[in-house]
C-alpha cells in the first residue's frame, strides 16, 4: 500500500484540470462559513466533504450534515466547523443529470436559505473529466491546510484554523456519506484499494445508515473498511428519510407534486429552468421516396 503522504502527492499532481467554461462566475474557494477561531483548543477540528450528483439535491442531503452535526456535539473529540457539497462533473454521465452549473446553483440556493454552515464548492463540478473521491478530498485538504493568498486583504493567510490560545491547527476532512455508497466499495472495479486507503484511512469516513442498509456489517466483511474502522463514524438515522432524487426526478416527469421534499427555491429553480420534463417526441417528418 502507498504510504498517505506518496499517495497525496500523487493525487494532487491531478488537481490542475481546465475548468470548463459553462460557468458565469470564476472559481474561488468558498471560506464565508469558515470560522476564523475553533471554540475548544482541546478538540480537533473537522471538515465534512459530501460528493454526489444533487440531481437535485433534497431535504436528505441537508439532514445528513445535521445529523452529523447532532452526533459530534456529544463527542469530546471533534469540533465540527463546516460543511460541503461537492456536485460531480458533467463527465459523470449519470442519467437524469442535470447540468453542472444548474446542479451547483440548486445547492447553493438550498444551503443559502436553510443553513449558516453549509458552502458549496464548484471545483469539481467545474472539471472536464470525472475526479475521483480521493483526488476531490486532496482538494479541500489543499484548500484548507495549506496556505492561500486572500485577494480582500491582500495578504496570504496561513492553512488551518485558529485556536483560542493563537495555536494554528489542521483541519481534518472527513467524506460525508450514505450507507449505499458505502457498500459501493465492496464493488469490484469500482473503487481501486489505494484510493479506498486514502479516504477512509488518511481522511476518515461518516457513515448515514439508511434504512434496509447493514453498515457494520459491511465493516466486518471489507478488508479494508475493518482495517480503518476506527476513522469510520456510523450514525443511524433516528427519523427515517427516503427520499431520492431519482424519485423527484420521475416526480416532476410525471408532473407531481415535489412540495416539501426540496426547499422550495430550489423548485422554483426547476421550474423555471424546465429540468428533468419528459423529453418531446421527435416530430420532425421525412420525405419518403416511393
Amino acid at each position: 500500500m502507498s504510504s498517505p503522504k506518496l499517495m497525496q502527492s500523487v493525487l494532487r499532481a491531478n488537481l490542475k484540470h481546465s475548468p470548463k467554461s459553462e460557468f458565469d462566475e470564476p472559481y474561488v474557494f468558498p471560506r464565508k462559513h469558515l470560522p476564523k477561531v475553533m471554540k475548544d483548543e482541546t478538540k480537533t477540528p473537522i471538515v465534512l466533504i459530501a460528493c454526489g450528483s444533487y440531481s437535485p439535491i433534497t431535504y436528505l442531503h441537508l439532514r445528513m450534515f445535521e445529523m452529523a452535526m447532532d452526533h459530534f456535539k456529544e463527542r469530546d473529540e471533534y469540533e465540527l466547523i463546516a460543511g460541503y457539497f461537492s456536485p460531480v462533473a458533467d463527465a459523470y454521465r449519470k442519467d437524469g443529470l442535470a447540468e453542472a452549473k444548474d446542479r451547483v446553483k440548486m445547492c447553493e440556493l438550498a444551503v443559502e436559505t436553510t443553513s449558516d454552515w453549509l458552502m458549496v464548492d464548484s471545483w469539481e463540478s467545474r472539471q472536464e473529466r470525472y475526479q475521483r473521491t480521493a483526488v476531490v478530498l486532496d482538494h479541500f485538504n489543499q484548500e484548507l491546510n495549506d496556505d492561500h493568498f486572500d485577494p480582500e486583504i491582500n495578504e496570504t493567510i496561513p492553512g488551518g484554523i485558529v485556536t483560542s490560545t493563537g495555536e494554528r491547527k489542521n483541519i481534518k476532512i472527513m467524506l460525508l456519506a450514505g450507507g449505499d455508497l458505502i457498500a459501493s466499495f465492496g464493488h469490484p472495479g469500482v473503487w481501486s484499494p489505494e484510493d479506498l486507503h486514502h479516504i477512509v484511512g488518511f481522511y476518515g469516513c461518516v457513515i448515514i445508515e439508511r434504512t434496509g442498509t447493514d453498515v457494520f456489517g459491511f465493516l466486518l466483511s471489507h478488508d479494508i473498511l475493518y482495517q480503518h474502522r476506527m476513522n469510520i463514524v456510523v450514525i443511524k438515522q433516528l427519523i427515517h428519510n427516503d427520499i431520492s432524487s431519482t424519485k423527484v426526478r420521475l416526480f416532476v416527469k410525471r408532473g407531481m407534486s415535489i412540495k416539501y421534499l426540496l426547499p422550495n427555491p430550489v423548485i422554483d429553480y426547476i421550474y423555471k429552468r424546465e429540468l428533468y420534463k419528459m423529453t418531446p417526441p421527435d416530430t420532425t417528418t421525412t420525405t419518403t421516396t416511393h
